[in-house]
């Protein structure tokens, strides 16, 4: 087992953290591993945190978006990224093929590395 790793996280390439939210209205969580929080700060702009921190800020992630708005239309495909990563989390924003915010109705983060 790697430094810093629990039982429940003893094998290698798995992800460190992931989450499934509502980002509409109050987000909300569906299902997660290993993460704390998300805060809306803005339209399509979240802060999300994890539970347990990471070795360090170089971590990667997968983040996706439906790009759906909410009233069950939807604004053409979607893309999501993070900004500003630190060991527990980092500022990540949704937004529609025409690269507007978007409070999506479906939001995937995970997060490959190692925890400290």
């Amino acid at each position: 087992k790697a430094t810093g790793e629990t039982a429940s996280r003893s094998a290698t390439s798995v992800a460190a953290a992931w989450v499934n939210w509502n980002g509409t209205g109050t987000p909300a969580a569906r299902d997660s591993f290993n993460f704390s929080s998300i805060t809306d700060n803005a339209t399509g702009q979240y802060t999300v945190a994890v539970s347990s921190a990471m070795a360090n800020a170089n971590w990667s992630s997968c983040c996706l978006t439906n790009a759906y708005n909410g009233t069950g239309n939807a604004d053409g495909y979607g893309f999501a990224h993070i900004n500003n990563r630190t060991t527990t989390g980092g500022y990540l924003i949704t937004v529609t093929s025409a690269n507007s915010y978007v409070d999506a109705a479906v939001n995937d983060w995970q997060v490959f590395g190692d925890l400290a």
